[in-house]
C-alpha cells in the first residue's frame, strides 16, 4: 500500500520494541521502518529513514527521549514524536511536550489506541488530550527550570520568550481566531468550542489551523502550553 505512516520505534527494551512492531505492523496503514535502541541512535535513524513519526521512550540511556525529542524537532520538523512512559501524568512525559512532542502514551496502551495515536499525530493532531496537557502543566510547570510567565522554556519547537514577541504574535490573530484560541488553551474539544461560540465545527477547524499557522504551534496539546509559557494562562485559572 502506497503512502503508508513511516513509524519508528525507539525504546532500550527490545522487547517493548518487537510488541509494538508487532502491533503497528498488522495494520495496513502503517510501516514500522527502524528501530533504535537510545536518543542518539534514533536521531540517526530518523536522520536516514525519514519517519512521519516516532514512539520514543522517555528514559533510555546514552541520550533520554526528552533530549532526543528536542533535537529531532529542531533538525526534522517534518517528523512527529510521541512519547512512551510508564505512568500517567509523568513529569518526564511534560517535559518532552515542552520540549515539542506531539502527545504520549502509556507504555501498556492497547492496541486500538496505539494505532489511532499514531495516524492522529500524522495527520497533524495530538496523541494527549488537552485536558491533560492541563493537569500536567497544574503540577509540574512551576516546579520545572524555566517553567512560567514569560519563561523561555520550549512550549514551542523554537522555545517562545514572553513580553513584545507574544504581544506581536497575538495582534496576528483575527477576533474570532483569538476566541478560539482561549478555549483551546482551555482544553476544549472542537465540538465543545463549537458550541460556545455558536458556530460550527468546520469553522472551529478552519480557525484552528489559522492559529497553529500564526504561532507557529504543532497542534493544539502546544496551543495550551504555548498559554501556560507565555503567561496568558496561569495554573488553576478557569478562563484566560
Amino acid at each position: 500500500m502506497e503512502n503508508r505512516i513511516r513509524v519508528l520505534l525507539v525504546d532500550d527494551q527490545s522487547l517493548m520494541r518487537m510488541g509494538f512492531a508487532m502491533v503497528l505492523g498488522s495494520d495496513p496503514e502503517i510501516e514500522v521502518v527502524g528501530e533504535a535502541a537510545n536518543g542518539r541512535a534514533a536521531l540517526d535513524q530518523v536522520a536516514a529513514l525519514a519517519p512521519e513519526v516516532v514512539l520514543m521512550d522517555v528514559r533510555m540511556p546514552v541520550m533520554d527521549g526528552i533530549e532526543a525529542t528536542r533535537r529531532v524537532v529542531e533538525a526534522f520538523p517534518a517528523t512527529r514524536v510521541i512519547l512512551l512512559t510508564t505512568f500517567d501524568l509523568d513529569e518526564y512525559a511534560f517535559s518532552g511536550l515542552r520540549a515539542g512532542a506531539s502527545g504520549f502514551l502509556l507504555k501498556d496502551v492497547g492496541p486500538d489506541e496505539l494505532v489511532a495515536a499514531v495516524r492522529a499525530v500524522a495527520g497533524g493532531d495530538a496523541a494527549v488530550s488537552p485536558r491533560v496537557t492541563r493537569r500536567m502543566l497544574e503540577l509540574f510547570a512551576t516546579r520545572l527550570p524555566g517553567a512560567g510567565a514569560g519563561g523561555d522554556a520550549g512550549g514551542r519547537p523554537d522555545g517562545i520568550g514572553g513580553g513584545d514577541v507574544t504581544d506581536q504574535e497575538m495582534a496576528a490573530l483575527s477576533a474570532k481566531e483569538r476566541e478560539v484560541f482561549d478555549q483551546l488553551a482551555l482544553g476544549l474539544t472542537n465540538a465543545e468550542i463549537a458550541a460556545k461560540l455558536f458556530v460550527s465545527e468546520a469553522t472551529v477547524k478552519t480557525h484552528v489551523g489559522a492559529v497553529l499557522r500564526k504561532l507557529g504551534l504543532r497542534d493544539r496539546v502546544h496551543v495550551v502550553v504555548y498559554a501556560y509559557e507565555t503567561g496568558l494562562l496561569s495554573p488553576g485559572e478557569g478562563n484566560l
